[in-house]
C-alpha cells in the first residue's frame, strides 16, 4: 500500500513534468513563499511575469486543490473570495520537489 505523501509526491512530479510554460512551477513557488492567496492575488503575481489569464490561474489552482491535495480552501462568507492555503504537512515536500526539479524560469528564487 502506497502512503498518501508518496502519492502526492508522485502527482506533483507528474504535474511539473508537463510544465512547458513555467506557470505551474511559478504558482507552486508563490504558495511556498506566501502560504495563502486568492485567485486574484495569484493572477496579479503571475501576470507581472507571464501573459496568463485569470481563468488559467483559477484552473491551475483548482487542479492543485482537487487533484494534488496540497491546498486547503477557505471562504469567510458568500461575499468574500475563496482563499487557498498551502497545507502545513505538505510544505516541506513541496519545497523539496520544486527544488529537485528546478528550472531557470523559477519565480521565487
Amino acid at each position: 500500500m502506497v502512503s498518501i505523501p508518496a502519492k502526492i509526491k508522485s502527482r506533483l512530479e507528474k504535474f511539473l513534468e508537463v510544465d512547458s510554460s513555467g506557470y505551474r512551477r511559478a504558482i507552486l513557488c508563490i504558495f511556498i513563499k506566501v502560504k495563502k492567496a486568492t485567485i486574484d492575488e495569484l493572477h496579479e503575481m503571475l501576470s507581472s511575469r507571464y501573459n496568463v489569464s485569470r481563468n488559467t490561474v483559477a484552473s491551475m489552482v483548482g487542479y492543485i486543490h482537487s487533484k494534488l491535495g496540497i491546498l486547503r480552501a477557505h471562504k469567510e462568507s458568500y461575499k468574500t473570495p475563496m482563499v487557498y492555503l498551502l497545507r502545513d504537512e505538505y510544505a516541506d515536500l513541496l519545497m523539496k520537489i520544486v527544488a529537485s526539479t528546478k528550472k531557470s524560469t523559477d519565480f521565487a528564487a
